[in-house]
């Protein structure tokens, strides 16, 4: 069967949802609708919607002259089994101490690796992503130099591969948050699948916005795989956070928006630890003074 997409963008939220909720009303009807901020500080919303027959061109062009959005992009997408072509193109990753796998791949786990497994059909976090590696590869060298924080905390876990990497290598308690209640529950998921049950706990929470965050705190590292914004906007937080000493891993961030964050963050009393490039995207690992 095929699927088409319809894609447009408008300035504004609320402008933005009145137009996803207004596409409901098609006829062909949409099989779903998505409302998303483009999160790169441009101020736009995307509005998207799934038809598994063509929409109506037409109705279309005149939603999104009636809520001044630009003209939708219509696109028919290929019948694809998207779970069996993850498995086959997602193939292990290495990165430092860790690998991390796919069911699938059970049978190449090397001997003296920390095995982190993460199913092909939740790809999003899965350690291909050049800041997904790099926040591995950074917690290998805090690791390798004798770090031992006495908490951790994994802010925006997505999978939470970073957390259940984190609960590896130390005994402490470590907790894991996602704004998304999907990612939260994939998390959960994940940690039974790899026996972190009762060491790594999924929380919803937004930033640091939970009791059980809240009582943790101060960390001794915490991990922010997340967007340029949404880190600058914690950065005080992370100050209040960590512990003297602390560590902080951020990543989400393309090479040149690595300077902008860094300077932010040693404004609220971080010094470099390390930086790592891997293609587009940088992976601070940055220290709380104890001043």
């Amino acid at each position: 069967m095929p699927t088409f997409t319809a894609l447009t963008t408008l300035s504004g939220k609320d402008q933005a949802e009145a137009l996803g909720e207004a596409m409901e009303d098609l006829d062909p009807e949409p099989t779903g609708v998505g409302v998303f901020e483009i999160e790169d500080g441009s101020g736009l919303w995307e509005v998207g919607g799934y038809f598994t027959e063509a929409p109506d061109a037409a109705g279309l062009a005149l939603l999104a002259a009636m809520h001044g959005a630009r003209d939708f992009a219509v696109s028919e997408l290929p019948e694809t089994d998207w779970v069996a072509k993850v498995k086959r193109e997602l193939s292990p990753v290495e990165a430092g101490r860790f690998f991390v796998y796919g069911s699938h791949d059970a049978d190449r786990v090397p001997e003296g690796r920390i095995a982190l497994l993460i199913e092909a059909a939740m790809a999003f976090g899965t350690g291909h992503h050049g800041t997904t590696q790099g926040c591995l590869r950074a917690l290998d060298r805090l690791a390798g130099a004798g770090v031992m924080p006495r908490t951790v905390a994994d802010i925006g876990c997505g999978t939470a591969v970073l957390a259940m990497a984190a609960a590896h290598l130390w005994d402490v308690p470590v907790l894991a948050s996602d704004i998304d209640p999907v990612a939260v529950e994939v998390a959960g998921e994940n940690v039974a699948a790899n026996g972190l049950t009762g060491r790594v706990r999924c929380l919803e929470a937004a930033g640091f916005e939970h009791p059980e965050l809240e009582a943790a705190a101060p960390f001794g590292l915490v991990f922010a795989n997340i967007l340029k914004a949404p880190l600058l906007a914690l950065a005080p937080d992370m100050a209040w956070r960590i512990a003297p000493g602390g560590y902080a891993i951020l990543s989400g961030l393309l090479n040149e928006q690595g300077a902008e964050v860094e300077a932010c963050y040693a404004e609220n009393g971080f010094i470099v630890h390390s930086r790592e490039a891997i293609g587009d995207w940088t992976t601070l690992c940055l220290c709380k003074t104890i001043a």
